[in-house]
Order: structure tokens, then C-alpha cells, then sequence
């Protein structure tokens, strides 16, 4: 009865949230900059230093959470997803015409790429790039267009209330106590075969990485999620954040390399 009373409550609040306003958690970010940290070259450390001076690609990936609530930087919200609903293509779907999260990616590789941009310019660049590569390999960042990303699917998180958006970019993160620093290194150890295959993918393989993986986010025996469903997808989350942090380190390779 309580459990059916809870739920009831859940359906009732409005979520107030639409695919931007919820990303990875700080955590995750930081495990994505703390992993590509690791996988750069000389040459693209050296310039990733000189963009970011003292700060650390794990401090810098929060930085477009840091910028929501000013208004100069509104023209970035929609950058952080994008709807393919299941069935389609990229190239078939109605573009969103503030961008999407592909885009945006692909746009500031080639602005980086350029060499042309003022210094202040390159390091908001090079924050955004860092932020959105860890964005796009949260799977409900490629979103059905029913349920703004998870975020209407509402859940029960070991008896408090959630949503499926909430649970992939935090809930089963911060489950496990680990800082970034302690699950950076826990997950650490791809194998040089998986690096040339992560980094050798596209940014819409990403995407469409993400899509095949919505199935299983989404295989919900009730709403009721605790012990069973963090057992059940840690393997896949933890992947999703590895892959995210070496493939960031390819881009900015690529770029700066």
C-alpha cells in the first residue's frame, strides 16, 4: 500500500525538467576528464594546458553546468541532447534549430580545429567540448521523445523518488561513495584493442550507440530500483563513463595532436 501511495505522489509532480537541465553528475563529468586525462599525447596535454592553464579537464567538464543560470550562455541549453526516435536516423529526424548535442559536438571540433579562435573563445570551446563528449555517453542523452530523457519515467531510488534520467546521471554513481579520483581509477583498464575501436567510432556511432543501449536502461521489472538494478547495469555504466574519457582524449588528440 505504501509503495502504491508513494507512486501516486510521484506521477502527480510535475518534473519541471526537460533533457537539458539534468547531465551526468559532477561525479561522472569528472571521471570522463579524469580518464581522458590519461590517453592524451604530449602534444595534446601541452595544449590542453595552455588552453586550461591550472585547471584539470575533471574541474573544467562542469563548467556548462556552472553557466545554466546565466542568461549569455542560454543559446547552449539545447546543446546537451537530442531526440532520434526509435526506428529513425539522424538524418530522417526534424532538427532542432537551436542544435542538438551532435552538432554542437562536430561544430566545436572544427571551430578547435581551425587554430583561429582567441584565447577565451578557445577555452569556453574546449570546456563545452569536454562537458558534451561525456554528455552524448549517458544513453538518455539520445532521447525517444516520449519522456524528455527519462526524466518523466519516474522511479523509486531505494524508496526515494527519481527518475530514470536522474538515476543514470547520479543516483548509481553516487551509490557507490567513490570519489572521481577513486572510480577514475577503478575503471582505468581498457584494453589498447578497445581504445583504437572506442576511438576510432564517430560521434553519431555515439549516438547510435546510445540508442541501442535504451532497451536495457529501460528494462524495468517495476518501479521500484535499488540493489538489483544498480548489480544489474554497473558493468554498463561504468563502460559508458570509460568510453566517454577515452574518446575524449582522441578528439582532442585529433585537434591538438
Amino acid at each position: 500500500m505504501f509503495f502504491i501511495i508513494l507512486l501516486s505522489v510521484l506521477f502527480l509532480i510535475p518534473s519541471g525538467e526537460s533533457h537539458n537541465t539534468r547531465k551526468w553528475g559532477k561525479t561522472g563529468h569528472r571521471i570522463v576528464g579524469e580518464v581522458a586525462a590519461h590517453y592524451l599525447t604530449p602534444k595534446a596535454q601541452k595544449a590542453v594546458n595552455r588552453v586550461l592553464g591550472h585547471e584539470s579537464m575533471a574541474i573544467a567538464s562542469i563548467w556548462m553546468d556552472q553557466i545554466r543560470s546565466n542568461p549569455k550562455y542560454d543559446y547552449t541549453h539545447d546543446w546537451h541532447w537530442v531526440t532520434i526516435p526509435e526506428g529513425m536516423t539522424y538524418a530522417e529526424t526534424e532538427k532542432n534549430p537551436n542544435g542538438d548535442i551532435i552538432w554542437a559536438i562536430q561544430t566545436i571540433i572544427d571551430d578547435l580545429k581551425s587554430g583561429e579562435l582567441p584565447s577565451k573563445k578557445e577555452e569556453r570551446k574546449l570546456k563545452m567540448l569536454i562537458h558534451l563528449v561525456g554528455d552524448i555517453h549517458q544513453p538518455l542523452h539520445v532521447g525517444t521523445g516520449k519522456d524528455m530523457g527519462g526524466n518523466r519515467t519516474y522511479v523509486a531510488w531505494f524508496g526515494e523518488s527519481s527518475n530514470m534520467h536522474r538515476v543514470w546521471d547520479s543516483d548509481m554513481i553516487d551509490f557507490t561513495k567513490l570519489s572521481y579520483t577513486e572510480y577514475s581509477a577503478a575503471i582505468n583498464h581498457p584494453a589498447k584493442k578497445q581504445i583504437k575501436k572506442w576511438q576510432n567510432a564517430t560521434v553519431l556511432d555515439w549516438a547510435y550507440e546510445a540508442m541501442k543501449l535504451r532497451d536495457e536502461v529501460y528494462d524495468l521489472p517495476d518501479r521500484r530500483l535499488g540493489y538489483e538494478y544498480q548489480y544489474k547495469h554497473h558493468d554498463l555504466l561504468n563502460r559508458q563513463l570509460l568510453k566517454g574519457g577515452v574518446r575524449l582524449a582522441g578528439v582532442l588528440n585529433e585537434i591538438y595532436g
